[in-house]
């Protein structure tokens, strides 16, 4: 797991996620300009996943407002190799979630709102 994370209970839900969904490799937390925040990763430079978190929630909402398809949820990147997924945190952080072959994606979508929901708690208690 990579050492660089600014709060520990953050650390505990990206853990609890990538232990209770299967194919979840990696986790990074970051605000919306890309800057990290927390990560439980193995493979992956966290502050580079962050920065490029960013730009593609960028470029997602930006095509979700120029083919008024609504606001945007998520934006993700499906590779030979697994899944990339970009959620909004509130207004101002992002998660990515990296995952294998064999991602869950329907236990995913059955933890993420409530995965999120404590994210944006955690995160708002720290600003406060």
């Amino acid at each position: 797991m990579d050492d660089t994370r600014t709060s520990d209970p953050l650390v505990e839900v990206l853990t609890a996620l990538r232990d209770t969904v299967a194919g979840v490799s990696e986790t990074v937390i970051s605000t919306g300009d890309g800057l990290l925040v927390a990560a439980d990763t193995d493979a992956v430079l966290p502050e580079s996943i962050a920065a490029l978190a960013a730009a593609a929630l960028g470029v997602g909402r930006r095509l979700a407002e120029q083919t008024n398809t609504g606001s945007l949820r998520d934006v993700v990147t499906r590779c030979a190799g697994g899944h990339i997924m970009v959620l909004a945190i509130g207004d101002r952080a992002l998660l990515t979630l990296i995952g294998d072959e064999g991602l869950d994606v329907a236990g995913l979508q059955r933890v993420i709102p409530t995965t999120i929901e404590q994210l944006e708690k955690l995160l708002a208690a720290d600003a406060g």
